[in-house]
């Protein structure tokens, strides 16, 4: 696993804020509607980016980005990630991290450092379905600490649930509720099946516009900021 790409600029979750986004490959899931296959299936077949490279073009850009968008894959797994983040921060730029929460040590070490400024988890699917999640086994108690982690401590946090029909409905969204029952904001995203992993999963249709918005109001049950991204 290794740095695997870079994007000068693209938009921060906050409004107006504008990031570098960079790729990490490697992920201890095989999610069904995963985006980004090749980085998670195949990353020895992207060519590495050398973090000195990356470095001297964050550099460059700092005076016109706002921060770093740490992704993947799932960059908790990659030795490079903690020594990237410091001297990303050394620069004086915000960074988000987006994670599966399944490495809940690396999650705390980065919190305690204060090396994130942001970090958005995703919650796939009720903990008991997430065998359906890999190849192999998955060590789900992971995630639980990790969100107590995020709930519990000073780093600005959301969750995120891509509403796959079959893996995500009204009763997985009231088990991943209960976990986060009073949490500050969660995400419904829309399903895209066009590049998900599996020919299975882009045979999938996603949910229409009015289903993700009963979704929605399920989950505003738990959480009050509640929104939907991808309509």
């Amino acid at each position: 696993m290794a740095i695997k790409g870079f994007q000068g600029t693209s938009l921060l979750d906050y409004p107006g804020h504008i990031a570098a986004l960079v790729f990490f490959g490697g992920c201890n899931l095989t999610c069904s509607y995963c985006h980004n296959p090749t980085l998670v299936l195949e990353p020895e077949t992207i060519p590495d980016f050398p973090m000195d490279d990356l470095l001297g073009e964050l550099q460059r850009r700092r005076n016109f980005i706002d921060g770093v968008v740490i992704s993947g894959g799932e960059p908790t797994l990659d030795a490079q990630l903690l020594p990237l983040l410091r001297q990303i921060k050394e620069m004086g730029l915000q960074i988000k991290l987006d994670t599966n929460g399944l490495a809940p040590t690396v999650l705390k070490e980065l919190i305690w450092e204060g090396l994130v400024d942001l970090v958005a988890l995703d919650l796939k699917t009720a903990p008991a379905r997430y065998g359906e999640l890999h190849t192999g086994p998955v060590a789900i108690e992971g995630l639980a600490e990790s969100i107590r982690l995020l709930m519990d401590g000073p780093v600005d946090c959301e969750f995120r649930t891509t509403c796959m029909p079959g893996l995500v409905g009204e009763k997985e969204i009231r088990e991943l509720g209960e976990l986060i029952r009073g949490a500050e904001r969660w995400m419904l995203q829309q399903y895209v099946p066009r590049h998900a992993l599996t020919e299975s999963a882009q045979a999938v249709e996603p949910y229409k516009a009015e289903q993700i918005e009963a979704l929605a109001v399920v989950a505003r049950q738990f959480v009050d900021e509640v929104g939907i991204r991808g309509l």
